[in-house]
């Protein structure tokens, strides 16, 4: 059963259950409208009341990359991982844990900056949007092109960000790239933006979508 909130990182859950072909129910929460946060049911499934969570045999598991590690192993039977002590493996890890880790702080901010202005009373809002673009530039702009080029360079050395194979790690990656596809951040990034129209053909992904 995976607990799923509007726009959350749960959607990567489901794609991985997807690219396993498991079967899985979902639970619906839905966002306040204004403030944009999780109901409070969900702190009757998880205290900190976040998605995603999954239950499954009697288990609750949180955490987006704590739930791709049980769910693969398992029922991943060797599936979307590379083996053990490979080159692939490592930079695997690396790209798991860094999806959540790193890529997604930068992302977050770009977010907050563009929404906390327009959420303000409107004789504050132009201030705030000046005070937010400057802090935007100084702050979140010189971290994200850092980490694009990171991503772009890696994906000069294979198809996939594991090799060149789909991994788990283009999961947890894959959903801070459609959120920098999202924001217009990959104009200058051919390698992400082939990356990116991989991903959106996956069968799995449309369906994990679909299911939302």
């Amino acid at each position: 059963t995976v607990h799923h909130l509007n726009n959350s990182r749960s959607q990567r859950v489901l794609w991985l259950l997807e690219e396993l072909g498991l079967p899985y129910e979902v639970k619906r929460y839905q966002r306040d409208a204004k403030t944009m946060l999780a109901p409070p049911e969900l702190r009757q499934i998880h205290p900190l009341g976040k998605s995603p969570v999954i239950a499954d045999q009697g288990k609750t598991i949180a955490e987006t990359g704590a739930i791709i590690e049980y769910l693969l192993e398992r029922y991943g039977n060797g599936r979307l991982i590379p083996p053990p002590g490979s080159d692939e493996r490592l930079r695997y890890t690396y790209w798991l844990h860094y999806a959540e880790g790193s890529a997604m702080t930068p992302l977050l901010l770009r977010l907050l900056f563009t929404r906390i202005p327009m959420s303000a009373p409107g004789l504050m809002r132009p201030l705030l949007k000046g005070v937010f673009r400057r802090a935007d530039a100084r702050i979140v702009e010189p971290s994200l092109k850092a980490h694009l080029a990171l991503w772009e360079a890696e994906l000069t050395k294979s198809e996939w960000f594991a090799g060149s194979q789909f991994t788990a790690a283009d999961i947890m990656m894959g959903y801070g790239v459609q959120w920098a596809a999202a924001m217009g951040l990959l104009a200058n990034s051919p390698n992400l933006r082939a990356y990116h129209e991989r991903l959106s053909s996956r069968p799995a992904l449309k369906k994990a979508l679909a299911a939302t």
